[in-house]
């Protein structure tokens, strides 16, 4: 099986001319054409990553995140993404990103986070559907809004602005960096809007409107296991792994 034929795979769930203008998803190193004897999914490309797919005979990475968003001037095997290009190109080892696409695909990325809160009624904030809005099963009490999100996600910890006094039901969310989608939330009459990547004066919110970070990482990391389940039921006899250190959360909490 070629490259180009396990890329058609995922392209058939997040096609890749959806993609954002910015971004890089597709192929990043290596021919489409190239033989595949097996893929190894994972978030982030890393040197592990890639050390892996090479470890179990794997020669197709495919991730998220995108290893080269902007210009590569120099290949040093001293940088982190000089080394991934050096391992990959050493190796023979076909990269390839799903990310905009993905984030906005039907259950894709930011659906993957709706459907942790169980929202229902859910409608894009716009005409990108990077970012939703729905609303939840029953309204959570404001005492107990942070517990929930926490529990949804699997986080030990988030940030938040100032809590309503009101019962939460109406929820935005947009997986990894959301904070453009702030004020389309407040207009679609969100009361929460849960994403990642908030600077400082985001959490300086309108009086009945909640924001919280959950981690950029936190929000997208479904899509591995996304990723690998649509492979392996169009592909149920092909070789293909998922990174065992799938938290490669480059932030760290202390």
């Amino acid at each position: 099986m070629k490259a180009k034929d396990i890329a058609l795979i995922i392209e058939e769930f997040a096609p890749l001319g959806t993609q954002e203008p910015w971004d890089n998803s597709g192929f990043c190193i290596g021919s489409p054409e190239q033989e595949i004897k097996g893929v190894m999914i994972g978030f982030d490309c890393t040197p592990e990553l890639i050390e892996a797919a090479v470890a179990v005979g794997a020669n197709m990475v495919i991730t998220h995140h995108p290893l080269i968003f902007a210009g590569v001037k120099k290949i040093n095997p001293d940088t982190f993404i000089g080394k991934c290009i050096t391992l990959a190109i050493t190796n023979g080892v076909v990269i390839y990103s799903v990310h905009t696409n993905a984030d906005k695909a039907e259950g894709g990325v930011t659906a993957l986070m709706a459907l942790r809160l169980g929202l229902q009624n859910i409608e894009p904030l716009d005409e990108t559907s990077l970012a939703l809005v729905g609303t939840l099963p029953s309204p959570v009490e404001p005492q107990e809004l942070s517990t929930f999100v926490k529990k949804a996600f699997g986080v030990e910890r988030l940030r938040s602005s100032r809590l309503i006094e009101e019962p939460v039901s109406r929820v935005a969310v947009c997986a990894g960096s959301g904070s453009s989608f702030i004020p389309q939330a407040m207009e679609a009459g969100a009361q929460l809007f849960i994403t990642g990547d908030l600077s400082y004066h985001h959490y300086f919110c309108s009086e009945g409107f909640v924001v919280m970070d959950i981690g950029h990482y936190e929000s997208e990391r479904d899509i591995v296991d996304k990723l690998y389940e649509i492979l392996s039921k169009k592909i149920p006899t092909f070789a293909i792994h998922t990174f065992l250190n799938n938290n490669n959360n480059p932030i760290f909490y202390f």
